[in-house]
């Protein structure tokens, strides 16, 4: 019999998957609050409910124009850069075959759908190279048993940095509010710097949103 963790991979995320209830609708299925998209959810909607903070590395950033989250730029990391700049991440339990639907709903790619994850375990990565804004898979580390797993843009999408919209930063603040329990203060220092809030009008309305 096949070992139950076997079949088990963590899920590290950053943006709005940050706040459980939001990450649920991959699973479950459902319209997330504020959103304009419904996710069909996985084949088995069943969650252990285990889930963990993470320290990501790469720079967490803004951009594109997302129909999901009304125009507004969606989370990406940036994986190129050789600093040691973190973002606040946190990974879920749950299955291979439900990591792999829950790709399959981000790019939303219809049709018969593979990741061989013990290759992208070999080689750290996978650019998909398929078009979409989340085309690359990086195995991040084995913790606890299981395999880590993450996903962002292959490339670094500097000409097309964007503010989030309010609705959008304002579940990441709940959701890093959720994970980490941070002070309203320690959320505006983590959050107000970064590439697609610094400068823009969202960084103006960065203390309202996280006290709201």
């Amino acid at each position: 019999m096949t070992n139950e963790k076997e079949n088990k991979v963590w899920y590290a995320c950053y943006g709005s998957n940050l706040l459980k209830e939001r990450f649920q609708c991959y699973i479950e299925g459902g319209t997330p609050k504020n959103a304009k998209r419904t996710y069909p959810g996985c084949t088995d909607k069943n969650f252990s409910g285990i889930s963990k903070p993470i320290r990501i590395p790469g720079e967490l950033y803004f951009a594109k124009s997302s129909k999901t989250w009304s125009g507004g730029g969606a989370g990406f990391i940036r994986t190129e850069t050789s600093n040691k700049e973190e973002t606040l991440g946190r990974r879920y339990l749950i299955s291979e075959k439900q990591f792999i639907e829950l790709v399959q709903q981000e790019i939303k790619f219809d049709g018969e759908f593979h990741i061989d994850l013990e290759q992208v375990k070999q080689n750290g990565f996978l650019d998909m190279e398929n078009g979409s804004w989340y085309g690359k898979i990086i195995y991040l580390a084995e913790l606890e048993g299981c395999p880590v797993f993450t996903f962002t843009n292959e490339a670094y999408l500097e000409k097309e940095i964007n503010a989030p919209h309010p609705f959008y930063l304002k579940i990441i603040i709940e959701g890093l509010k959720e994970t980490y329990g941070m002070e309203e203060t320690e959320i505006e220092n983590y959050l107000i710097s970064k590439k697609g809030i610094k400068g823009f009008p969202i960084s103006e309305e960065l203390k309202e949103l996280i006290s709201a």
